[in-house]
């Protein structure tokens, strides 16, 4: 709730200093970012990390990061498709409202419930559209998706000299002492 309403009045304040072009750039932009989300979710749920596995082990840059990225794959598609996802959509309600308010100030003749019926209507099914005709594309391509993303990400990562996706701990799986026979005592470590 917090970041819906933060999300709220950061783009209606950012919309409101805008011109309206470059207001509705803006607004195609996050539209595009909420697309691309949800691929980048889709994607990461259907690759494989066998072929990942093996361009770690030849140190392929990014290799690493596209194993992270599938092995948490529920992680990621939550991050992508809920917290981008909808953030994207929230910011770009506030954005419609803010353009439609924009465009009754310069064209005071404009009816405010066509023009906000019209624009809605526009970005839900630029965002409902574009997730539905990309999604066969995300899970045919699934494996090249999660491989650009991960060389981006492992482009960040040299560039800042951060690490983003922390490797999971080596297992410390100890087999059990065997018995020397049926009645013997386990070995003492």
């Amino acid at each position: 709730m917090a970041i819906s309403t933060v999300l709220n009045l950061a783009g209606k304040g950012a919309a409101s200093l805008m011109a309206p072009a470059a207001g509705l750039a803006v607004l195609l932009a996050v539209v595009l970012v909420g697309v691309v989300a949800d691929v980048v979710g889709e994607a990461a749920t259907s690759a494989s990390e066998r072929d990942f596995h093996a361009m770690a082990s030849d140190r392929v840059p990014g290799a690493p990061q596209a194993v992270w990225l599938v092995r948490h794959a529920d992680r990621v598609a939550n991050f992508t498709n809920d917290m981008v996802g909808d953030a994207a959509g929230t910011l770009s309600g506030a954005l419609a409202a803010s353009l439609v308010a924009q465009w009754r100030v310069a064209q005071p003749g404009i009816s405010e419930l066509w023009a906000t019926t019209l624009l809605v209507a526009g970005v839900s099914g630029l965002t409902v559209g574009g997730k539905a005709a990309l999604k066969g594309f995300a899970i045919r391509h699934a494996q090249q998706v999660v491989y650009a993303v991960a060389r981006f990400l492992a482009g960040v990562e040299r560039l800042a000299g951060w690490t983003l996706l922390r490797p999971a701990p080596a297992s410390r799986n100890r087999r059990p002492a065997r018995n020397a026979g049926a009645g013997a005592r386990p070995r003492r470590r």
